[in-house]
């Protein structure tokens, strides 16, 4: 946009044997609060056949005068307007119309408070001002365009700012770099609907069209059809409304709403011209040898209008391809700019019995596609669930209310499993499994690897979800300590990796804390992530990340089933339980906890300490070297199967509620370093969940909480003597549990999995790629990019391969490289 002036606006005005009207335009435009140095005239002489160019000349010599050597329509005149203006906005006025003084400069400023606005409509009123000629935009589901409250005599409770589907054509302004990404006017339409398509487009794009009701304009009157024919107005708007509909509905929209239109069409032609649509029925005789009917060409309009659309299909098809390819938003999101869609728009008894055969006949009234989500989760899925699954699960069952949901475990989803989305298994590596849904996705919602693992989702078009709730370079920095530092060095590089791809690619991202946010917001601002696109109109920047914990059933089941007391061996019914729900991994800290157990055992010995998980149930998770050796420590204490007990497996996810309700209180402990800090430790979730009062280590978020709301104890890091007090406490001490089991009900309400997850759920049913990841290219199309300098490189390849195995038989040994390949092999 070479030559383009900034803060500049162009107006156009389309004259066409109206010079009179379009003279005292130019005057009043003279008259704006706006500096005559930013505001550029430009007058479309649309071969008005008389002396419209020539009297305009001499009225307004300052303004610019194209003259057209044919008549190019509403549309192709303002588009050759545009071409010959030099502003960064662009504003259509009709020549009939009056601005406001405050036109223009109520518009800019809408403009300026946002980049994402990219067009303006206008308030428009008639000549007096009383009555209303545009406050808002509507939609027929046949694609008719219609101006609600035109005529009424102005309310001041009538709408007032909004986001609308389109403005008038008499009153608008529109961002010059998003008129020339649309490439402005489809010149098809030559007049009526343009403005219509036009905005669909825009929406459809992304960006918002605002209406501002303090930007005024009065409207004089309307240009009349009725020196053309008024039958030739109705095959406009016939056609014009087949060629939005075709353009920009979505694929599953326009194979219900387009046969359902065309067929409408043809019920209004016959109504129009009154005619009986069953006089040719072979069983009513009469008039067999007349070969022509007198036929109205109000009828007529509807039936070449039809034609005309199909005379254009190889056009509009390209143009529709080059629509839904760049489309950013969905159909369910642009239908709520539609307003009242059942609107029948001719009042004949005839029709209207047609419109209701059709509407009820056909899904019309509401869009025809709900969004459709996948959700992919590493773990299995199946009667035993560890975290991940968990939540992916729950997520998936909460959009499932309003979308179409596929959750997609990379590791095995169990035969008989009964949910109410799809459940499908694709092995990592499986890349053409994998495009058939990434195909079908609207959104992809993922957690873990799944990015590494399918090239498709690394470059997919639709709006992707990163659910980063689990840090894992920290993890890492833990989990891969225990092994030579050439490679626990390789496997927390690989995770950064990995995670910064994400960061860099996805369009949302969801965490489990605001302490999390707060670390990743450096990591997304190290990326180049936290920049104008994206802080513009989202300034606290939760559009781009926002928290999502994990969180709660609001139902907590019957106790079903004797687990611990009574049934365990060891296990009295009358002994006090610790229980330490979910896994055991190293980089928490069950020693010090079964060494406070044995001390305390010796003066409670009914005190009992039970590890509920110590086999992950995904296949790929080995056993930590930590179960080992707390077995071992508890053995050489004298304690293992007496007063402290380890699970040999993994509880069924339906099951565990029996182990909470024995517990008499929930422990977690773990050590003070930054996987802590930024750790969010989902079994404290299931302590909410059953009323346990607890204790837990101090250092993350949720020992903060615990210690806030009092609900338990929290102790410091490695202290087994403060530990065994604490223990001790909530096991014996009858008010302060009272006490804590009371804070437990009050703030678990924070927790259940309706309310925790509602900022995913307003994304999906809003969702649309980050602002930074849109890309406008020369030829108008959006495409979802990101700049791949500041991202680290993926490393692929035979010599990569090599590299890498090389590095594990060095740092290793041949064992670790046969690991590596057999894990290989089996993605």
């Amino acid at each position: 946009m070479s030559g383009i002036r900034t803060g500049v606006v162009s107006v156009v005005l389309v004259n066409f044997r109206g010079a009179s009207d379009t003279i005292e335009a130019i005057r009043l435009l003279d008259e704006l609060d706006w500096p005559s140095s930013r505001l550029e005239i430009i007058v479309v002489e649309n071969a008005s056949g008389d002396d419209s160019a020539a009297r305009i000349a001499a009225a307004a010599p300052h303004v610019t005068l194209v003259v057209s050597d044919e008549n190019l329509g509403f549309a192709g005149g303002c588009n050759l307007g545009v071409r010959h203006s030099s502003g960064e906005y662009v504003a259509f006025l009709n020549n009939d119309a009056k601005p406001d003084a405050a036109w223009v400069s109520a518009a800019v400023a809408v403009f300026e408070g946002s980049e994402l606005v990219g067009a303006v409509a206008s308030k428009v009123l008639d000549w007096e001002g009383e009555r209303v000629d545009f406050i808002g935009a509507g939609l027929t589901w046949f694609g008719m365009g219609y101006k609600p409250f035109t005529g009424e005599v102005l309310d001041p409770n009538m709408p007032e700012a909004s986001s609308v589907l389109f403005g008038t054509g008499s009153a608008m302004f529109v961002r010059r770099s998003v008129f020339d990404a649309l490439e402005g006017f489809d010149e098809r339409f030559f007049m009526f609907f343009e403005d219509v398509d036009f905005g669909w487009r825009l929406n459809l794009r992304g960006w918002r069209y605002a209406y501002v009701p303090e930007s005024i304009a009065f409207h004089k009157h309307h240009a009349s059809m009725s020196s053309f024919g008024n039958f030739k107005e109705t095959y406009l708007l016939e056609r014009n409304a087949l060629f939005t509909l075709y353009k920009n509905l979505g694929p599953d929209s326009l194979a219900e709403i387009l046969p359902a239109a065309m067929a409408l069409t043809v019920r209004r032609g016959v109504a129009r011209g009154a005619l009986d649509s069953t006089s040719f029925d072979i069983r009513k005789p009469g008039g067999d040898d007349v070969e022509t009917i007198d036929v109205a060409k109000e009828t007529m309009a509807g039936l070449f209008a039809i034609d005309q659309f199909v005379e254009n299909l190889p056009s509009l098809r390209d143009s529709r391809r080059e629509i839904q390819e760049s489309r950013v938003v969905s159909d369910n999101r642009v239908w709520r700019l539609f307003g009242e869609t059942d609107a029948a728009s001719y009042e004949n008894d005839y029709y209207l019995d047609g419109y209701m055969k059709i509407a009820s006949t056909f899904d019309v009234l509401e869009p025809a596609k709900r969004t459709r989500v996948l959700v992919i989760t590493g773990d299995p899925i199946g009667v035993k669930l560890a975290g991940p699954a968990i939540r992916a699960w729950n997520i998936a069952n909460a959009l499932a209310a309003d979308n179409d949901v596929t959750l997609m475990s990379l590791t095995l989803v169990e035969e008989d499993v009964a949910a109410p989305f799809d459940l499908v298994q694709v092995s990592a590596g499986q890349d053409r499994e994998f495009n058939v849904y990434e195909q079908w996705a609207d959104v992809i919602i993922f957690q873990g690897h799944a990015m590494e693992f399918f090239e498709s989702l690394r470059t997919t078009s639709k709006i992707v979800v990163a659910d980063i709730y689990d840090p894992m370079h920290l993890e890492q920095l833990e989990q891969a300590k225990e092994f030579p530092r050439a490679v626990w060095d390789q496997r927390v590089s690989d995770a950064t990796v990995v995670l910064n791809e994400q960061l860099g690619k996805a369009d949302f991202f969801v965490c489990a804390s605001e302490r999390q946010r707060m670390f990743f917001l450096g990591q997304l601002a190290a990326l180049g992530r936290i920049n104008p696109a994206n802080y513009d109109g989202d300034p606290d920047l939760r559009g781009l990340i926002s928290v999502v914990p994990f969180g709660l059933p609001r139902e907590f089941p019957e106790h079903n089933r004797d687990v611990l007391k009574g049934a365990l061996d060891g296990i009295g019914a009358d002994d006090k339980v610790l229980l330490w729900s979910g896994g055991l991994y190293n980089w928490f800290d069950p020693k010090s906890l079964i060494r406070a157990v044995a001390q305390l055992a010796e003066r409670r010995p009914e005190v009992r300490l039970f590890f509920q998980g110590t086999k992950h149930p995904h296949p790929g998770v080995p056993e930590m070297q930590i179960v080992g050796e707390s077995r071992a420590l508890a053995e050489s204490l004298g304690v293992l199967d007496s007063a402290v007990f380890f699970n040999r497996s993994w509880v069924d996810y339906s099951d565990r509620h029996n182990y909470l309700h024995e517990a008499d209180a929930g422990v977690s402990t773990h050590f003070d370093h930054i996987e802590t800090t930024m750790s969010f430790r989902t079994r404290i979730l299931d302590y909410l969940w059953a009323g346990l009062p607890m204790v837990v280590t101090d250092g993350d978020v949720f020992a903060e909480l615990v210690a806030k709301e009092g609900l338990g104890v929290v102790v410091p890091a490695n202290d087994v003597d403060a530990l065994a007090d604490a223990l001790e406490r909530i096991l014996y001490d009858a008010e302060f549990i009272a006490e804590a089991k009371a804070n437990i009900a009050r703030v678990r309400e924070d927790f259940y999995w309706d309310r925790v997850l509602e900022p995913l759920v307003s994304f999906v049913a809003d969702a649309r790629h980050a602002p930074d990841l849109v890309r406008t290219t020369v030829r108008g199309k959006s495409n979802r990019q990101v700049q791949p300098q500041r991202l680290p490189s993926r490393k692929t390849g035979t010599r990569h391969n090599v590299t890498r195995a090389l590095f594990y038989l060095r740092n290793g040994g041949p064992m670790v490289v046969i690991r590596k390949v057999a894990r290989r092999l089996g993605r």
